[in-house]
């Protein structure tokens, strides 16, 4: 770091202005950011002045940004002090990138680590949770994580330093701000030494969550596996190896679902049974489980191919050539040869609904696509990807799967066309 170009945050605090004259100290090449995030009138706007006169002091670069935090809350749905930190944190990422910063440094404590674990344990967390604030992250750095705000406040008188007092912080309103007065407090009561064992403890846990990142690295390519749609998850494999709940917890869980007895509960469910996250959906399929973004528009898409057009782009798909031929070329899975007296043009490529049906090649009698799916073990996703081709709304082929017999090629024709998705 000490030949990196550092981006310093810089609130005013007692935290960040020890972190300045530190880094200042070291004679490191850095900058100073200060948000303004307007929500204390004239103490926000006294705050970055403060900030401004520190760096012209020190005489380095510095960048400020005003917000309207309030509204951008509103608008996001969030609390107050998650939109400080989006915003925050978006404009150091814009900045870093923008005027090259190697890292970006922010003051957090000791302290900070222990409430927001606090914070985490009382709202519902995992183990990840428990952890705490990372030391370092990427571009993101926090030097002082291992020192308490005492140790840092005695540095700081020591210095002869000024700082500024954010008063919202002597408001009990905040979570973050209670968990420090009232609950933090009353354990170091009970343990003088509660920051040292509190460290101590999360080094253990996070030593312990390394130990199952690499169990789980072994596991991942027996359990899951990247198919066209998502991934599909082994069950079979899952019930044979201990935990299984905790594996799977650890395959899903940065896919956003929370319902976890249900996600477990899929292992046993009935084929077609799903549990959506906000962004994804889990479904059971025979013996699997398959794991797929989730889409909330439905997909009413069409298209239509023409004689003269000769092929048109279906989306995730290919593209669909139709070309004259003077005879049968060998069979595949992605070609059909139709005899063009028989097609209405122009020719209708849709999805599959419910209740279409078809006459499959090599067989007599007509059969509904929803019980060709289910002979052909179609999941889910593969039957909501199907696309169908027909000729005024007779259907020509199920693309890339099974022609229609009606459409079949006789000796007797002559006028042949070949239709092929590539």
């Amino acid at each position: 770091m000490c030949n990196s170009k550092l981006l310093l945050a810089v609130s005013g605090g007692v935290d960040s202005v020890v972190l300045t004259h530190l880094c200042h100290e070291a004679k490191l090449d850095f900058s100073i950011a200060h948000c303004n995030f307007n929500l204390r009138g004239e103490e926000s706007d006294e705050d970055e002045n403060f900030v401004a006169d520190l760096a012209k002091q020190l005489k380095v670069e510095f960048f400020t940004q005003s917000f309207d935090t309030q509204r951008y809350a509103e608008n996001s749905g969030i609390s107050v002090q998650m939109a400080a930190r989006d915003l925050r944190y978006q404009w150091f990422d814009e900045l870093r990138a923008a005027r090259q910063f190697d890292y970006v440094l922010t003051a957090h404590h000791a302290n900070d680590n222990l409430e927001t674990f606090l914070i985490n344990l009382i709202r519902g967390t995992g183990p990840d949770g428990l952890t705490g604030i990372k030391a370092e992250s990427e571009n993101l750095i926090r030097p002082l994580l291992s020192y308490t705000r005492e140790e840092i406040e005695k540095f700081a008188e020591t210095k002869g330093l000024k700082w500024r007092e954010d008063s919202s912080n002597f408001s009990d309103k905040y979570m973050r701000n209670y968990i420090r007065h009232n609950i933090v407090p009353g354990m170091v009561k009970l343990n003088p030494q509660m920051l040292n064992t509190f460290f101590k403890t999360q080094q253990y846990l996070r030593g312990s969550l390394e130990l199952v990142e690499d169990y789980m690295s072994l596991l991942y390519p027996r359990i899951i596996k990247k198919d066209t749609y998502g991934y599909s998850i082994n069950i079979d494999f899952l019930r044979k190896i201990p935990n299984p709940k905790q594996v799977m917890y650890q395959m899903l869980r940065s896919f956003g679902f929370t319902e976890w007895n249900d996600v477990y509960g899929l292992m046993d469910a009935q084929p077609g049974k799903m549990v959506f996250s906000d962004t994804h959906r889990l479904i059971k399929d025979r013996n699997t489980l398959i794991l797929t973004e989730k889409s909330d528009k439905p997909d009413d898409k069409e298209f239509w191919l023409s004689r003269e057009e000769e092929l048109v782009m279906i989306p995730d798909m290919g593209t669909l050539h139709l070309e004259e031929v003077e005879k049968l070329g060998k069979r595949a899975k992605n070609c059909i040869y139709v005899p063009a007296s028989k097609l209405q043009f122009p020719l209708h490529i849709r999805k599959w609904k419910k209740g279409d049906y078809f006459y499959p090649f090599g067989m007599n009698g007509k059969k509904k696509l929803s019980n060709f799916f289910k002979d052909e073990k179609f999941s889910l996703p593969e039957k909501e990807n199907t696309w169908i081709l027909c000729s005024n709304e007779e259907i020509v082929w199920i693309i890339n799967h099974r022609a229609d017999n009606r459409f079949a090629v006789k000796a007797d024709d002559k006028d042949i066309l070949k239709i092929s998705l590539t």
